[in-house]
């Protein structure tokens, strides 16, 4: 079975340093620049929001809204750090780590809450850094959302990161919901079955499971999710249901 979203502990700390500045508005000037503990210097990147104009093969909307938004802003520029890094294919496999762990209600308030300290949420980031095996920018990054107060729209930068994950790869991306984990071969079938009816150069596939599909699964593909497969037998019994004309008679799933 292919699992998605695995977590391996690993000793790793850092911290965004004082001086860093980000700022929030989106039509300003981004820069992502630290130094850690280990060393390790992350290239200083000053970059504007992606103009309106992007002509790329059906993100040219998703990229223009993308630019209209803080969290579009912040996704660019971690963009720009994971390509000078060569680590853009690792950085996009962290953030749906991030995406996952702050998608629990109880990690998002926590870092929501203004009574919190500062130092306690730094701790709880170096815990997440070191389970989740992310990387020396992307912890940083993290901690740069918490001296900015802005671990509000985390979720919002994973789905803009994506977005421009998409437009500079040329890449589909496919959700599948299934009962259970699919396994590694049904996954590649599924990605090049996407391929062929999008034209694009890669598919990215991301799982989600859920149980009230009773079998089978769904793909969701296109901008914003807005093309589905629907091969569930939830999908069928629901077809089903409609033929015989059952009216308002719910199936116990």
């Amino acid at each position: 079975m292919a699992a998605s979203l695995q977590q391996t502990p690993i000793t790793f700390r850092c911290r965004s340093p004082p001086s860093t500045q980000i700022p929030t508005a989106p039509t300003a000037k981004l820069s992502l620049t630290s130094t850690f503990t280990t060393g390790l210097k992350i290239p200083k990147l000053t970059i504007k929001p992606r103009p309106s104009s992007n002509t790329n093969r059906s993100h040219g909307a998703a990229g223009a809204r993308m630019a209209d938004t803080a969290a579009g802003s912040y996704a660019t520029a971690l963009a720009e750090v994971a390509q000078s890094n060569g680590t853009l294919e690792q950085t996009a496999a962290d953030l749906e780590k991030i995406e996952q762990l702050f998608s629990d209600p109880e990690v998002s308030d926590f870092f929501a809450n203004p009574t919190v300290d500062e130092e306690k949420k730094r701790n709880v980031i170096d815990e997440i850094v070191k389970s989740s095996e992310l990387q020396p920018h992307v912890a940083n990054f993290l901690n740069i959302l918490v001296d900015m107060k802005r671990t509000d729209i985390v979720n919002d930068i994973v789905k803009e990161f994506e977005l421009v994950y998409n437009s500079l790869t040329d890449t589909e991306m496919a959700v599948v919901t299934s009962v259970v984990q699919l396994d590694s071969q049904h996954l590649a079938q599924i990605a090049k079955g996407v391929q062929r009816l999008t034209g694009s150069k890669n598919v990215r596939i991301k799982t989600v499971i859920d149980p009230s599909l009773v079998a089978g699964f769904t793909i969701r593909y296109g901008l914003s999710g807005s093309k589905l497969i629907d091969m569930s037998v939830k999908k069928q019994l629901e077809d089903i249901a409609a033929q015989l004309d059952l009216g308002d008679i719910q199936l116990a799933v």
